[in-house]
């Protein structure tokens, strides 16, 4: 007997079969790929708060021992009152964090609408200028910027860390320009039609509808202040004026240091985990407005 052929509709059952089969395995790759990367991003922070529970044979022994036995909680109140830490995090958070965020923030969000919504001659060509010094390396600038704040007479201060913050930032505007640009010019007509000016327009329509970006900018400036390290440590000597940074590389010191006190690397990992723990708690509460203004950002040029 001659088999019959199989009729179109089930040609289309297997095709479907074969391509939902397909699309299983690649999903499936791609979730374990995806589960490799995202453990081995963890995988450090992992080690860091299980090394802040050891003790240092429990930290030196070999092959290395992942769970501790027994576990010493401890060591955190013991290691954030080895140095005075309370302090160094007023530090990072009310005179560097805050007030650079504020600055930066706003003043990059006042000069990002001039670049977008307001015509004037050379507005192009001063945008690409101030594009291209996120281009010129920190380690150019250092030096001379150290010699004419020490002139001013303002080292050991952390003014020359919040004052340039009330100028903007390259990366900041350039993130909120690109927002701008989305939001209807029509809107910015009816403001002026109705008697509005250019800074009432900024205050009072363009603000309140870059919530998004703005997280975004404040989100990126609060962490690179509070994770800062290198220039705190060139304009900054005083021990009472360290920020957070600057208060763990005390202990990361006295790990290689003779005659500490024991269990000084499981205090560095302690302090270590207490202060990555703010940062985690920010992103996730701002990260559905922080991946929005990541998202709608630069979708116009």
């Amino acid at each position: 007997m001659i088999a019959n052929p199989p009729s179109p509709a089930d040609e289309i059952k297997q095709a479907r079969r074969k391509a939902t089969l397909g699309e299983v395995i690649i999903d499936v790759l791609k979730y374990a790929v995806l589960i490799v990367l995202a453990f081995s991003f963890v995988l450090p922070f992992i080690w860091m708060v299980l090394s802040a529970l050891k003790d240092d044979p429990q930290v030196y022994t070999i092959p290395p021992v992942w769970i501790p036995n027994p576990a010493f909680w401890e060591n955190f109140p013991k290691a954030w009152s080895q140095y005075d830490f309370t302090r160094f995090t007023f530090n990072s958070v009310f005179l560097y964090g805050l007030p650079v965020t504020i600055g930066v923030t706003l003043s990059s969000s006042f000069i990002a609408y001039g670049f977008s919504r307001v015509k004037w001659p050379g507005r192009d060509l001063l945008f690409g200028i101030v594009l291209a010094t996120l281009m010129i390396p920190y380690a150019v600038t250092m030096v001379p910027l150290f010699i004419i704040w020490k002139n001013l007479g303002l080292i050991n201060s952390y003014w020359p860390l919040v004052i340039p913050a009330f100028f903007g930032s390259a990366y900041g505007i350039f993130l909120l320009r690109q927002f701008y640009l989305t939001i209807p010019q029509e809107l910015s007509e009816a403001a002026r039609i109705d008697g509005a000016g250019e800074l009432g327009i900024w205050w009072r329509i363009i603000l309140p509808l870059a919530k998004p970006a703005l997280t975004v900018v404040a989100l990126f400036t609060f962490i690179g202040t509070w994770n800062d390290y290198l220039a705190p440590l060139i304009y900054i000597s005083k021990t009472e004026l360290y920020p957070v940074a600057l208060g763990v590389n005390l202990l990361r010191i006295a790990v290689g240091a003779t005659g500490t006190p024991a269990n000084i690397y499981p205090y560095l990992m302690a302090v270590s985990t207490i202060v990555t723990v703010p940062v985690i708690i920010l992103f996730y509460f701002a990260q559905r407005t922080f991946i929005e203004g990541v998202t709608t950002t630069g979708l116009k040029g």
